[in-house]
């Protein structure tokens, strides 16, 4: 889904890996009852009013999320990226991140660190900007903050060099 392309402040892609589309029914004790849709007209309203345009993406398939990071290379800015249990095993998406040397956020709606011992590992921490967990479906919003502050500093930047 493309939300918006217009020139812009700056571009970001938002992933999401396996399961998150049942977010709103799955285990809503845990990740709450908000549903991705709900998070992603979240983002995309914050980001029209910030000027940045910003694609969707979701697959619970490991290969096409590490194509939508390789096709991203060159186009987009910044990428937000839940790849749900694959952030604790899968090098391909750790690889594709390293690859395209786009800046990576890495979210998470629970806290990776206060859960079963086998999620408190990612694979792809060590290759992304930042990490934001616990913070329910805000981990997305403050992951569009950090993006957009950083897009509007380089914007000044370059503006003052002229």
């Amino acid at each position: 889904m493309t939300a918006h392309r217009l020139k812009t402040l700056g571009h970001v892609l938002v992933l999401n890996g396996p399961n998150l589309n049942l977010l709103g029914t799955r285990e809503p004790e845990i990740y709450g009852h908000t549903t991705l849709a709900d998070i992603n007209a979240g983002l995309e309203k914050r980001a029209m009013e910030a000027d940045v345009a910003i694609d969707f993406y979701q697959s619970n398939h490991e290969g096409a999320l590490v194509d939508k990071i390789q096709e991203a290379r060159g186009k987009v800015d910044y990428i937000i990226f839940n790849a749900g249990a694959y952030t604790h095993y899968s090098i391909a998406l750790r690889d594709a991140i390293a690859g395209v040397e786009i800046p990576t956020i890495e979210v998470h709606l629970s806290n990776i660190h206060q859960r079963e011992e086998f999620r408190h590992t990612s694979v792809l921490a060590p290759v992304c900007l930042g990490q934001i967990s616990g913070l329910g479906a805000f981990s997305y919003m403050a992951a569009l903050e950090a993006v957009i502050d950083r897009l509007e500093k380089k914007a000044g930047e370059a503006t003052e060099s002229l």
